[in-house]
Parts: structure tokens; C-alpha cells; sequence
């Protein structure tokens, strides 16, 4: 019921009464709607606990789909495939305009799901990306997308497969959004069962589980990425991707690794930034060294955040001359914290910490959008993120 209560109180009056017009067109309580918003909300609660359960569990289910989108990467998401943008400009905030999205096109917010998805998942165990050739015809509908379901098919025993294909966006750190073609594919798998409780009685019930993936294809650089559970089905589905819907050869080629250096944080940095993304300041928390002559010792400095000086003033203060950071040892981690200045009507900053480890780690995948863009930029600048 949290998401309910979330949905009802954030979303404003008109907009939740298009929502009953349309999915509970009868409801058990009346409505005054012309009432002010506390005593509406408590209508539309009291309402929903009053309708038989099928009833409520499809509203809930709404409330929950909707609420997920309603955060900064559900916005970009949505905005990233909405066909009607200055309409959704017009709604007062996001729960407004996630539910006129859910209401009004159906096919859209699926998608949105879809990317949000995708690009959270990307760089990540899930996530595999390979180099095809740029400016490449991708075909929607037709015998190529008959081909690609029978493929499906075929290397994943499924009897059933549904494929969404879309235009969308993603948001680069140079600052113009990359043109995508996403398609996502849903197959069924090997049947499987379930506890289920059936007329009060404890049962098993059969049920054939649908599974997930997403491939993207960027035109402009003939980059491809895939999104799928198993590692060994990801290169699978982007040969049968390039083959039927790219209709060319798939070369196989992967794209370049993302490595991380960390070796220039043994001396001071000054972390520059561009003014206009309203960094106030970078600060190292946290290095962990390990000596060039083993791989079983390790030393780690911590410089909290109360702590005025910077964590190579402090290593030089402890250590002198024994100083770890000036004995030519390796960085195998290091902890970030990027702060903004307060945005305009607050006091409070907003901080973006970061943990990277050699050579490939970095938790910046888990970041929302805006979040992964600032990092990418800067860690990129700085040295820090190479690609090999």
C-alpha cells in the first residue's frame, strides 16, 4: 500500500480522477472530486480497500509501476522515448506525468520500463557491448523480424517470443543525447512450478517463466550492447541480432574494456572542473596501496570527512619518510566524494560518492543517469578512466 498512498498523495486531483474514468470506472465509494485533495485521497484509500481482490491487486500493481518511474532515472527514461514531450511538460510534476504516460500509451511506458532497465544494468555483470559496422539499416517489422523470433526460438527452446523494437535516447557527457534503436526481447523458458495457495489448500502450480534481455545499436558509431542474465546467451543474441535485423556479418569484435589508472591519486590532484556543473568540490577519502614486491600486503588511508586537510597532507604527517604514497607502491582503490553546490531554494548539497578498484571496477553503474554522465566526464578528464 506504500506506493499507493505515494501515488495518491503526490498526484494531483484531475490526474487521478482520469486514472478511476479509465481503470476503475466503478468504485465501491463515491468520490467527491470537486473536494479538496486530503479528503479525496481519503475517498480513493478508503475506496480501494473496499474492492474485491482482483480489483485492488490491479490498482496496486498500477501505484507500484507507476511510483518506480516517478525518480530521476523513471523521468529519463520516459524522456527518453515519450513521442508527446510538450505535453508532459505541462503536468506539474513527475507522478503526473509517469501516469499520463501509463494511461495514455501503453506501448511507450513499457518502454520506458525497458530502458530504465537497460541502461541500469549497463557496464555491469549483465552487460556485454561489440563493435558492428556504423549507419546500419535496422529492420522492425517484416520477414526480418519473423526470422529473428524463429532464431530465438530455435537457440533457446522457447515456443513463445514477443520483440519490442524502438527509437530512443541516452544522454552522453558531451552533452548531445546518442540516437538508439533498442530491441527488447521476452522468450519463454522450460516450464518450471510454483507454490500456490488454491481454495485455502497449499498446491503446485505449473507455469512457464518469461525471460528478459535488451539489445541496443547505436547508428552513428556501430556500437551494439546487450543485456541478458547468462554470459553465454549475451554474444548469441547479438549474432542473431546483427544477422536478421542488421542484415550484415557479425565480426565478433568487442568493444574496448573500461580500465581505471588510479597511479596519478599517489600525489596531489586538483580534480579540475568545468563551472558550469556546479562541482563545489572533489575530495579523496580513502586510498588503498599495496607494495610493488607482493599481492598478500595491503595499506590503507583514511581521511574522514571532519578532517580539514587532504589525505596526502595526512599520509605525509603520519609516516614521513616511511610514507606509503611516496614509495612507489600501486593504487588498487580509491573513495571519491564529489559535492555540488546547494541547487537554487536549498541549503543542503548534494554528494556523489564514488568507489573504484583496479582494474575494472567502479560502482558509477549503479548512479542515476545525471550521476553517471558527471562521473564519466570527470573520471575520464582526470586520468583515471581509460578505454583499452
Amino acid at each position: 500500500m506504500a506506493a499507493l498512498i505515494r501515488l495518491f498523495r503526490n498526484t494531483t486531483v484531475p490526474s487521478l480522477q482520469e486514472y478511476f474514468t479509465h481503470r476503475c470506472p466503478v468504485v465501491p465509494v463515491a468520490v467527491n472530486w470537486l473536494a479538496p485533495e486530503p479528503e479525496v485521497v481519503r475517498s480513493l484509500l478508503l475506496a480501494v480497500d473496499q474492492m474485491d481482490d482482483l480489483a485492488k491487486a490491479r490498482v496496486i500493481n498500477d501505484a507500484e509501476r507507476v511510483t518506480a518511474m516517478t525518480d530521476e532515472p523513471g523521468q529519463a527514461a520516459i524522456y527518453s522515448v515519450a513521442q508527446n514531450l510538450d505535453q508532459l511538460d505541462t503536468l506539474r510534476n513527475a507522478h503526473d506525468r509517469t501516469l499520463w504516460i501509463f494511461l495514455n500509451d501503453e506501448a511507450g511506458f513499457r518502454h520506458a520500463e525497458e530502458v530504465r532497465v537497460t541502461d541500469e544494468r549497463r557496464r555491469g555483470r549483465m552487460w556485454d557491448g561489440f563493435v558492428a559496422a556504423p549507419h546500419l539499416t535496422l529492420h522492425r517489422q517484416g520477414a526480418a523480424v519473423d526470422t529473428f523470433k524463429a532464431a530465438i526460438r530455435e537457440r533457446f527452446h522457447s515456443n513463445n517470443v514477443h520483440i519490442d523494437i524502438f527509437d530512443r535516447h541516452r544522454p552522453t557527457f558531451e552533452g548531445a543525447d546518442s540516437a538508439l534503436v533498442q530491441a527488447t526481447v521476452y522468450r519463454e523458458g522450460r516450464p518450471d512450478d510454483f507454490l500456490e495457495f488454491v481454495n485455502g489448500a497449499l498446491d503446485r502450480r505449473p507455469r512457464r517463466p518469461v525471460f528478459e534481455a535488451a539489445l541496443t545499436y547505436e547508428p552513428a558509431t556501430g556500437v551494439i550492447e546487450v543485456v541478458a542474465n547468462d554470459r553465454e546467451s549475451r554474444e548469441d543474441l547479438v549474432r542473431l541480432f546483427v544477422r536478421d535485423l542488421l542484415a550484415t556479418e557479425f565480426r565478433q569484435e568487442k568493444l574496448p574494456l573500461r580500465r581505471f589508472d588510479l597511479q596519478g591519486l599517489l600525489y596531489p590532484f586538483a580534480f579540475p572542473t568545468d563551472a558550469g556543473d556546479g562541482i563545489e568540490s572533489v575530495r579523496v577519502s580513502h586510498l588503498r596501496v599495496m607494495p610493488m614486491d607482493t599481492v598478500g600486503e595491503r595499506v590503507t588511508l583514511e581521511c574522514m570527512r571532519q578532517v580539514t586537510q587532504t589525505i596526502w597532507q595526512m599520509s605525509q604527517e603520519r609516516f614521513g619518510a616511511n610514507n606509503p604514497l611516496q614509495m612507489g607502491w600501486v593504487v588498487t582503490l580509491v573513495k571519491l566524494t564529489i559535492r555540488f553546490h546547494p541547487e537554487v531554494g536549498s541549503r543542503r548539497s548534494k554528494t556523489l560518492p564514488l568507489t573504484i578498484t583496479m582494474p575494472h571496477g567502479c560502482d558509477l553503474k549503479d548512479r542515476t543517469e545525471r550521476e553517471r554522465i558527471i562521473g564519466d566526464k570527470y573520471l575520464r578528464r582526470w586520468g583515471i578512466l581509460r578505454d583499452v
